[in-house]
């Protein structure tokens, strides 16, 4: 009696559901051995399980596993649910799944008792006919209602008694990266508790995966979510492991742990989160089987000015928690403002208000105060004209723009928010597109964000596609205010702009857009094609961008490898069944059939819009996804047809390293002919290279002088000194190695870094090492050397040839070339370094010194002394002749200094030069001693001895 009444009371509040950790252990004890309904349908259960199955008056859901594959950002996932019906009699079973909205379905299958019924993607027909509804089932499909971001597929059946049923559904989707990583939903949300729950996601990203974190579960719209304020510890029961370029990560809760998280199975969304490591270069590009994908999310750029328009919805709609939040997220983005940013705010009703007149005001503490002011001040009151207030903020931007000639130095953007629709003024949706469009005329991007459920999401959208920006959605809740706040963060930082992407047109076809307007921090760009020229042994890959004042461009080329050195199906646990595992092609494919889909939704042209409808449709028919355009029929398999099997692709670790080699953009191999490399750069002797070794060419007396300066590892050279006329310092640092065996030195040393300092027309510098390049003007600049990148600004051009040189060009009468030696094998008294070359002099003056810099525009003379010790000027013609005379002197600056005659190998070996060479030091040679040359710190820009200065 006793166990009897404590049955009742658990149950009294529940309607079925377990109510204590005492009853789901006894669930997850008990019932758990007798789940195998899987294996065997009829089975003897204890009389306790006997009355729990009275209660429930659904099926009950005895497994629900979820099982993901992520390669290079594209996932594959697989949902597999079954459902048992232990009654007596058939009873409906419901299997509902949110996916991300921007996924598509691509597979569905469902095995209902003895019967198997599989998914065909069809094309969308206008009317649907009654034939093609099941008997026993209802058609399953996505609903059109998206909640965040999210779609919600339904299938409904019925279950004979004593039977099961099982759903498959499989659906693909290209990851984005916002905010600086990519982010994996998988959403469980089951509605009961579940004998068997499994998530398991697998991640193969071959540029290395950095940042990898399971924060706890998202569910903001049902309390017992398990979220502890400031919890950000993974889920219960989660597992994570990962080398470098693969990671595993798993959740399977047990009912005790699912009751701790959720007592009604709506447990929420289990969210991994990551990113992979990246540089500034012409990206990743991946090539597999005569496609290819290429993403570009360049790091450590300086942040393009912004000149924004907040454009904010303040009708009576707006009353209450909407507006409240949307004077919280402006207070939060108005303080993340940088200095060098203009901002204006209007709102709007039937009313259209501007806080300033005419103009963009600066960031300044007290424009930022005054205008958290008038946002406080904001009351919700009148209708809602959108026309009107888009218009005035367009005009606002246009007149900046044009009054003060800033469109080549910033971004310029509005921000438009609403939570309805037009109401006052223009209110038919096609003129306020066309007006909107009119008045923005590809100068600028528009961001349109709703608010709650009684907006016009195409208007939104649709305004958004058509003027190079993006749209969001969210819903009236608590997280509102975040998530503005996170959608600012998305486009708040601008980086680069107008970036266009170019690969050779008769190697590539069918590529995806390639031109964008912007750039920003913590995304990413995506383009993807196909190859055309299947007997190229590389892709040659461009990208051109501004950023702030300076052009950059980026090229390298991409070994087309042999398809077996990039096809993943040779690996075990790759498999996916089917024989159809090129990710590269599906990625192509799925980005294709968006900007269909974008293109439709922004054209008026109904001959254009069948057009891409035709073009969508049949490409999602070829690839078998779910889209606006297909539909998903069920279709019932033989009568010996096996029940569905679970087919998702799983990465394994054998054997990784050697089949997924060359996944990542990389350099051609040697065999491969760089047009862009093979021009050889025309520079002078006048050099510093090797240990280091100098050479000084003077061309009009047809012979050069050569030197060495034994320094310390650690001392920092001045090359060249002209701060004070050209404005123009390089200085360089020694490092130091070992003497090679038999000797006569007791170290050897080499340039390690290379720095150029110039403060005409404006401060700049640039450090070279041998990995990479920074470039900082006011705004600092990251490159590597292993890739090919030109970066150009009004008064200063730097050139990179991948591995091989860095070309620095100011102001068109100044060049240096710095070579880039690395060694593969090297050997103990070598190490990589630098070799400074001085190609053109002429915009250097009279007066510049440093030990390449003082022979620049002094003449030095040649004489041999005679037996009477009288000194004879040597002819041009006569330098031959005295090759062997140990007693030949240098004439400079009054100074006689002895020469012998030397050969010597600059340019990485390739050229030969016969110079005259002075000893010790170049005792004589230079003005005063080497030691007068050391700089104190790289950044020194002394121009005479003792003398330091900083730049």
């Amino acid at each position: 009696m006793i166990l009897w009444l404590w049955l009742c009371w658990g149950f009294s509040t529940s309607a079925g559901q377990p109510d204590s950790e005492l009853m789901a252990r006894y669930l997850e004890e008990k019932l758990m051995a007798d789940y195998s309904i899987m294996e065997q349908v009829a089975r003897r259960v204890p009389r306790q399980a006997k009355f729990l199955q009275r209660l429930e008056t659904r099926p009950r859901m005895s497994e629900f596993t979820v099982r993901s594959t992520i390669i290079s950002r594209y996932a594959f996932t697989t949902v597999s649910c079954t459902m048992v019906n232990s009654g007596s009699e058939a009873r409906e079973g419901v299997f509902e799944m949110q996916i991300p909205a921007a996924a598509f379905i691509s597979n569905f299958t469902m095995s209902i008792g003895n019967k198997t019924y599989y998914g065909e993607v069809t094309g969308k027909e206008k009317k649907r006919s009654s034939d093609d509804k099941a008997r026993h089932k209802k058609p399953p499909s996505p609903t059109d209602g998206r909640e965040n971001g999210y779609e919600t597929f339904k299938a409904s059946v019925f279950i004979p008694r004593k039977m099961q049923a099982r759903f498959l559904l499989h659906y693909e989707e290209l990851l984005q990266r916002r905010l600086g990583k990519y982010e994996y939903t998988v959403s469980i949300r089951p509605q009961q508790l579940v004998g068997r729950l499994r998530v398991e996601v697998n991640i193969l990203e071959n540029s290395g995966i950095v940042s990898l974190e399971v924060p706890p579960l998202r569910n903001s719209k049902h309390k017992g979510n398990g979220k502890v304020e400031g919890d950000v510890s993974p889920p219960p029961s989660t597992v994570v492991g990962h080398t470098k370029t693969l990671a595993k990560v798993t959740f399977n809760p047990s009912v005790v742990e699912q009751t701790r998280i959720a007592r009604n199975g709506i447990l929420g969304d289990f969210i991994i989160r990551y990113d992979v490591n990246r540089e500034l270069s012409v990206g990743d590009v991946q090539i597999l089987n005569g496609y290819f994908v290429h993403y570009f999310a360049p790091t450590d750029l300086p942040p393009l000015p912004k000149n924004v328009v907040f454009v904010l919805d303040s009708s009576a709609s707006m009353v209450g928690t909407k507006l409240k939040q949307t004077k919280e997220a402006l207070f939060t983005i108005l303080q993340d403002l940088r200095p060098e940013d203009h901002f204006n705010i209007i709102g709007f009703s039937n009313r259209i208000k501007v806080w300033q007149q005419d103009r963009l005001v600066p960031v300044t503490p007290n424009n930022i105060r005054d205008a958290k002011k008038y946002i406080h001040n904001m009351s919700p009151t009148g209708g809602t004209n959108i026309n009107g207030a888009l218009q005035t903020g367009a005009k606002l931007l246009n007149d900046y723009i044009a009054q003060n000639d800033i469109d080549a130095r910033s971004v310029s953007l509005i921000i438009f928010l609403t939570d309805g629709r037009p109401t006052v003024g223009e209110t038919q949706s096609s003129k306020i597109l066309s007006n909107t469009k009119d008045a923005i005329r590809d100068k600028f991007c528009l961001f349109t964000i709703g608010i709650g459920n009684d907006v016009d999401h195409k208007l939104l959208e649709r305004m958004a596609l058509e003027n190079c920006g993006m749209t969001r959605h969210f819903q009236e809740d608590d997280d509102a205010a975040s998530h503005l706040k996170g959608f600012y963060d998305e486009i708040g930082t601008p980086l680069l702009s107008d970036i266009r992407v170019d690969y050779p047109e008769d190697n590539v076809e069918e590529v995806t857009q390639n031109f964008f307007p912007n750039y920003f921090n913590g995304s990413e760009i995506i383009i993807a094609g196909k190859l055309i020229n299947h007997t190229s042994d590389s892709l040659h890959v461009e990208v051109t961008a501004s950023n702030s004042k300076k052009y950059i461009l980026l090229k390298t080329d991409v070994a087309i490898d042999l398809p077996s050195r990039n096809d993943i199906r040779g690996v075990p646990g790759l498999e996916d069944g089917k024989g159809d595992n090129n990710y590269i092609e599906r990625a192509w494919s799925y980005l294709t059939i968006k900007e269909l889909l974008n293109s439709r939704l922004k054209t008026d042209d109904n001959q254009e819009k069948d057009y891409l409808m035709e073009k969508a449709k049949s490409m999602a028919l070829t690839y078998n996804f779910v889209t606006p355009f297909t539909v998903l029929k069920m279709r019932e398999a033989g009568l010996h047809s096996e029940p569905p099997q679970e087919e998702f692709i799983s990465p394994s670790t054998d054997g990784i390293g050697e089949k997924l080699q060359s996944l990542q953009g990389h350099k051609a191999p040697p065999g491969i002919r760089r047009q862009q490399d093979k021009q050889r750069i025309k520079i002078s002797k006048t050099s510093a290279d090797g240990d280091p070794h100098f050479v000084i060419d003077f061309p009009s007396s047809k012979f050069s002088v050569c030197f060495n300066i034994d320094g310390e590892p650690g001392d920092i050279l001045r090359l060249v000194s002209d701060h004070k006329e050209s404005g123009v310092t390089v200085n360089g640092q020694l490092i130091g190695a070992p003497a090679p065996p038999n000797g006569h030195k007791k170290h050897r040393t080499y340039f390690s870094t290379i720095t150029i300092l110039s403060n005409k027309p404006e401060r700049s510098y640039l450090e070279i090492t041998p990995r990479r390049v920074i470039l900082d003007d006011g705004e600092r600049l990251l490159l590597s050397c292993d890739r090919s990148a030109v970066v150009r600004s009004s008064s200063l051009e730097v050139s990179i040839s991948a591995n091989s040189n860095v070309t620095v060009t100011i102001r068109d009468t100044i060049s240096f070339v710095i070579l880039i030696h690395h060694y593969k094998k090297p050997a103990p008294y070598q190490r990589n370094h630098l070799g400074f070359y001085i190609s053109n002099s002429k915009g250097l003056s009279s007066d510049s010194h440093g030990l390449l810099g003082q022979f620049l525009n002094h003449k030095v003379k040649l004489l041999q002394e005679s037996l009477n010790t009288s000194h004879q000027q040597v002819g041009q013609n006569q330098t031959e002749a005295l090759k062997p005379s140990p007693t030949t002197n240098l004439k400079v600056k009054g100074r006689l200094v002895p020469v012998v005659w030397k050969q010597r190998r600059i340019y990485n070996g390739q050229q030969e030069v016969d110079c005259w060479f002075a000893k010790n030091n170049a005792d004589k040679l230079i003005d005063g001693s080497y030691k007068d040359y050391l700089a104190s710190h790289p950044f020194d820009t002394g121009t005479s001895f003792g003398t330091v200065n900083s730049l």
